[in-house]
């Protein structure tokens, strides 16, 4: 993984335009900065409910230079989920502190502090008034 993933370039995303790693990945890249979002909460919101697996696999799939933050997706009790690869736990513990996210004693996130909560990007027009 490169040192900064947000300077990284969007080549060798598997699937195609609507495939559901390509949903996901559309999902990750909107967490911003200093925030983290679960694998079943990106699951949920990239319209494949139940499918936090899913996450996991496309995140491990994606090319190691696509402009998508990876590190910014944790586990459901706040921990960075162990990796195949030797090391890449404290890759993304580095990122996600880099970025201002503490982690306490127990290698967690506080969820209801640093968890992304996306607005709605759809307002209905009797919102408006």
């Amino acid at each position: 993984m490169s040192p900064d993933p947000d300077l990284r370039d969007n080549r060798a995303v598997p699937g195609g335009p609507e495939s559901s790693y390509q949903k996901i990945y559309a999902v990750v890249r909107r967490i911003p900065r200093g925030r983290v979002a679960t694998y079943g909460q990106v699951a949920h919101l990239a319209g494949l409910p139940g499918r936090a697996r899913q996450v996991g696999y496309a995140l491990h799939a994606m090319a190691s230079d696509a402009a998508v933050p990876w590190h910014r997706v944790i586990n459901g009790r706040g921990e960075i989920s162990r990796r195949a690869e030797p090391g890449g736990d404290e890759v993304q513990r580095s990122f996600l502190e880099s970025e201002g996210v503490p982690f306490d004693r127990s290698g967690r996130v506080d969820l209801a502090c640093y968890q992304w909560r996306p607005r709605s990007r759809v307002r209905r027009a009797s919102d408006a008034s």
